[in-house]
This record gives structure tokens, sequence and C-alpha cells, in this order.
């Protein structure tokens, strides 16, 4: 029986969720469609962006992603404690580069003068907004809807562009965590429509390969597009690798970027065939308790085995609150 969404995420199972959005009937409306010849290939920017915005603005780190033709991939961490220190006008002042906001916030936030009622009013209001900074389902929302009514704009069509909403996925170990990590990072690899992590557009592991410290806004936004907004904004970078053997800290994933790219060259050998890719993993596995022998299953088949090898519940691999 499928749980309430609100079940679904919960910080006290796990920070860290895998999660998917799909096009409508999986359509490549973030590609080429191959009847028209047309390409939307733009669109996978136009996702990329948002995603750095986004997690800059809420208290959700991003772990890796991919955005594909017909459907995207997150893997997040759920980080609540960054907005719970923020100041109320902090919170006011990320949640404005979204929304303008209830009537009575926008008036104190400009300096007006409210009663105590009127207060009163604002700080529940303030509240409410802070919670949401720290919601999952708010940061989908935020970058789910934008993009459909961007790309329906464009097609000056109405509709759904995506066929659900999200689907999650809680990733109850590290073993969970880093096999996601590496399926969604080498997704076009194994789309066939990369050659390498080097040249996967619109991946995290190619950011980080690249050595980018920031996001880069290429797009121009329309006068219509709220990313107008971000000309002078300072954007959160991935979540980083801890820095070397000693004990992660609590804003850091449990391995080196070095041993990341060790696992991440195991199972493109294994993509190739390679028999020898076993030994990549033998000093490794000792240290992490990662076995060579699931890896490359783990890592290329993900979402298939997830259900039997990594869920606490079956039930949990549902749609998210």
């Amino acid at each position: 029986m499928t749980r309430p969404r609100k079940e679904l995420v919960d910080i006290a199972d796990t920070r860290y969720y895998h999660i998917v959005s799909r096009c409508v009937r999986r359509s490549f409306l973030c590609g080429r469609d191959e009847s028209t010849g047309r390409s939307y290939e733009h669109r996978r920017q136009w996702i990329e962006d948002r995603i750095h915005i986004l997690s800059s603005l809420f208290g959700i780190d991003i772990c890796a992603y991919a955005v594909m033709s017909n459907h995207l991939h997150l893997v997040v961490k759920l980080s609540p404690e960054e907005i719970a220190a923020l100041e109320d006008y902090d919170v006011v002042t990320r949640w404005r580069y979204l929304f303008k906001g209830p009537h009575l916030v926008q008036q104190w936030y400009k300096g007006e003068r409210l009663s105590e009622t009127e207060l009163n009013e604002v700080k529940s209001a303030i509240a409410v907004l802070r919670n949401r900074l720290s919601n999952l389902g708010w940061f989908m929302k935020c970058l789910n809807e934008p993009i459909a009514k961007r790309a329906n704009e464009e097609d000056q069509c109405s509709g759904h562009f995506w066929e659900s909403r999200y689907k999650s996925q809680a990733l109850l170990s590290e073993n969970a965590l880093l096999a996601a990590m590496a399926y969604v990072d080498l997704n076009p690899v194994r789309a066939g429509i990369a050659a390498s992590p080097q040249t996967s557009d619109h991946t995290s592991l190619k950011v980080r390969l690249s050595a980018n410290k920031k996001a880069e806004i290429t797009h121009k936004p329309s006068p219509k597009d709220k990313a107008k907004r971000y000309n002078q904004f300072v954007f959160k970078p991935l979540l980083p690798f801890k820095r070397s053997a000693s004990e992660p800290s609590e804003s850091e994933l449990p391995i080196t970027f070095h041993e990341y790219l060790q696992l991440i060259e195991f199972a493109l050998r294994k993509y190739k065939n390679q028999p020898e890719a076993g030994r990549l993993l033998h000093n490794f596995e000792l240290a992490n308790q990662i076995n060579s022998a699931s890896w490359a299953i783990d890592s290329t088949q993900f979402e298939k085995i997830y259900r039997q090898r990594f869920s606490k519940k079956p039930q949990q691999v549902q749609r998210a609150a």
C-alpha cells in the first residue's frame, strides 16, 4: 500500500535521497525530437542551472546529478540545520529569490511599521517559509514547475511536462549512497550518449572533474524569468568529498574524491567487460567494506536492485512528499 509522502522522506532515517523525475510519456522534451529534427538540448542547461540555484537557497546539498534528454536524477543530502541557523531576515531574503511572499512579510522586509498583531503574523509566516526551505517537496516543486512553464511557453502549448510528481529513494547506507552517486554520474555513459565522464554534459561528475567551484548560469533569462534576480548570487558548491583519510565531517561525503574516481573507473571497466577491473578495488575494498564483486551491479543497475538490497522497507520506494 502506498505510504503518505511525509513518511517517505524522514531525516530520522537518513539525510540522503535519490530523486528521479521523468518527462511525460518519457518523451525527449530535453533532447532531440526524431520526428521533427528539432533540438531541445538547451533545456538541460535550464535544469542544471536551476538545480544549483535552488541548492544555494534551500537546506539541501547536491551530491550528484545527471540531466538527461527525458529525465533527471539527483542525489541529495537534507541539511535543515543550515536554514535553522538563519536569521528571519535571511530566510525571507532567500524566499524572495523565488516568490514575493505574503504581503505582511513584504512590508516587514521593507522596514515598514507594523502592529504587534501583524508582527506575530509575520513571525508565524516566516516559520512556514523556514520549514519550506528545508523541505525536499518544495525544492522539487521549485525545480520542476518553472521548467515546465518555460518549456510550454517556448513551445506555445499547455499541459504536463513531467509525467508525474518526482519519486524518491532513501539511501540508508554508505554503499547505497555511493552506488546511487555512481549510477547517476555514469548515466550518460550507460545510455551511450557520452564516451566518458569528462564528456558527460550536465552531470555533477563533469563539474567536479572540471574543478568548477561555482555553478555558472549560462542561459540568458527572458524578462519573465525570475533567474534575472541571480546576477550577484553566491552559489553553493556541490557537497564535497572528504579531504583526507581521517573521518569525514558532517558536511562531507564519506570518501575522498580520488577513492570515488576509483569506484567510477571500476564501473567503467565493467561496462567494457575488462576482467582485470576487479584488481582496482582490492585495497580500497579492505578499507571501506565495498565488495568489488557486487559494486558493478550496485553502480550500474541501482534502480533495478534497490528494493531488494538497500531499502529498509519496500514501500519506501515511492513518490516523496
